[in-house]
């Protein structure tokens, strides 16, 4: 690796940053976010950057650099249109041991920023080391999609449980098994679903009750579409992918069951004309019995099931 990767504490910090063109302006917005002091010096501004001056939001100096603007600060952006003022700049910075980012010469960085993708408290950051941060962009747009929104929500109610969880458990394996549980299980979906207090409230039956969670299956009936992968959504991905049974149907395409987790254990339940695998009633009666057994089933059905199948009776 050519830097570090790190997440920097710069709450009420005092960061300067130098440039009021479009790309001061992206780095302050992920500064403002940080709840950083930020302090701007440039004779001009964007409009963006000129509303949070008026706002109270940072301190602008309207005139150009000056060498003992860079003194007491925890970390400084040079990103003006000057190569040599930003050279300058990432000089002073270095020799105060200062942490320095230039834009576009990473050669002149001791840190660069990357590409984030914010589910705070939860935060993910792709970095290519400064050699194509359109690269980097591209590759965080993908993870976007993979990262559902509520994550961060998710987080938020492990803050709120962790003390009691510590206290509940007393060994590190017995905290880490009740977390993979509530992280893979019932707690998570619920509030990925929008549930969040419904979340809440299996916690507390959980923590009451611990052996609750292992008795607890659930059914999730997934619809594979036409067979191609990249059309299913991202949620049936994730269920896909933590499913203990795939219970699925002639009509799902191999590239989709590949997608399943491999270690899941998978039933075949097939009907074609004048020949089933398993009668309906069956495949009703063995979705009940492996949710009661604290299964995770997924009912993997061709097509859109509640069109094409029985989704409905299942």
């Amino acid at each position: 690796m050519d830097f570090f990767p790190i997440f920097l504490n710069i709450r009420n910090k005092s960061c300067l940053v130098v440039g009021g063109g479009a790309v001061a302006e992206r780095k302050i917005a992920l500064l403002l976010k940080s709840a950083a002091d930020v302090v701007l010096v440039s004779p001009e501004l964007t409009h963006d950057l000129t509303t949070w001056r008026d706002m109270g939001r940072l301190n602008h100096q309207a005139r150009g650099f000056q060498d003992e603007d860079i003194n007491e600060r925890h970390l400084v952006i040079a990103a003006t249109d000057d190569p040599q003022l930003n050279r300058h700049i990432a000089e002073l910075a270095h020799a105060r041991r200062t942490p320095v980012n230039v834009v576009d010469q990473p050669e002149l960085c001791s840190f660069i920023v990357p590409s984030i993708i914010d589910r705070s408290p939860v935060v993910a950051a792709v970095s290519t080391g400064g050699a194509s941060p359109v690269l980097a962009r591209l590759i965080r747009s993908r993870l976007e999609s993979l990262i559902p929104a509520g994550y961060g929500r998710l987080a938020d109610l492990c803050n709120r449980f962790r003390q009691r969880v510590k206290e509940h458990f007393s060994k590190p394996e017995e905290r880490r098994l009740f977390w993979d549980r509530v992280l893979e299980g019932g707690v998570a979906e619920r509030v990925f679903s929008g549930h969040d207090e419904e979340a809440d409230q299996l916690m507390e039956r959980l923590l009451a009750d611990p052996r609750l969670d292992q008795e607890m299956g659930e059914v999730y009936l997934v619809g594979a579409g036409p067979g191609d992968p990249d059309l299913l959504t991202f949620r049936a991905l994730r269920l896909m992918q933590q499913a203990d049974v795939v219970v699925y149907d002639r009509l799902v395409a191999k590239p989709i069951l590949e997608m399943t987790r491999h270690d899941a254990e998978h039933v075949y339940v097939g009907k074609e004309r004048d020949k089933h695998a398993m009668r309906q009633e069956e495949i009703n009666k063995l979705l009940a019995r492996l949710a009661k057994q604290g299964k995770r089933v997924l009912r993997l059905k061709g097509g859109d099931p509640f069109i094409f199948g029985r989704g409905g009776e299942e």
